[in-house]
């Protein structure tokens, strides 16, 4: 029961801290984050898809997978991209709170998201899909979630700068830095204790 308390909470924090971290100053400026959270943004840009139940459908896919692989992370990772879209619905009216440059903006909310997304990683939680199949990925290779969910929200941003022909979404690589690295040290820091 403690743990699964934990788990709850861990979520409570990590989604919260997502769903600041993307409308507080990542959506202001048009920019994506990684992850099936980055694509629901896309199709949020492209078509005004809501971007919190995109987002739960994408994952579906991904979901049935590891329900058949692992069911805690099946579990856990099911209430956290629930949680997840959820806070980014409710805290939308952030996106009008912080008025600040760019660069500073995108900092910030990759510091903010990437807090969110490591410590929910760190305790075998995924915040969405794509986050879900780097935990599955780690898993079965041994290479930290981290860096496959780097290498996968890179991809997503190349997709999408080909796709929306916005510059301006380089901003969105150093997010997706930001969010890997933080993911990638959190996570990494976790290994070393057990």
């Amino acid at each position: 029961m403690g743990i699964m308390l934990k788990k709850f909470a861990v979520i409570g924090f990590g989604s919260t801290m997502i769903g600041v971290g993307v409308n507080g100053f990542i959506l202001p400026f048009h920019l994506i984050n990684g992850g099936m959270f980055g694509i629901s943004i896309v199709f949020n840009y492209l078509w005004h898809f809501s971007i919190g139940l995109t987002f739960v459908f994408l994952n579906i896919p991904v979901y049935l997978l590891a329900y058949k692989s692992d069911y805690d992370y099946f579990f856990y990772g099911l209430i956290g991209a629930v949680f997840s879209g959820f806070m980014i619905e409710i805290l939308v009216p952030l996106r009008d709170v912080f008025h600040l440059p760019i660069i500073s903006s995108v900092i910030i909310g990759g510091v903010i998201v990437g807090l969110g997304v490591g410590i929910m990683l760190r305790n075998h939680i995924s915040p969405g899909g794509m986050d879900l199949l780097a935990l599955l990925l780690a898993k079965w290779t041994k290479i930290n979630v981290g860096i496959i969910a780097y290498a996968i929200d890179t991809v997503i941003i190349m997709s999408s700068l080909f796709l929306l022909r916005e510059p301006r979404l380089l901003y969105s690589l150093l997010i997706v830095s930001i969010v890997g690295l933080l993911a990638t040290v959190l996570t990494s820091v976790r290994n070393y204790e057990n």
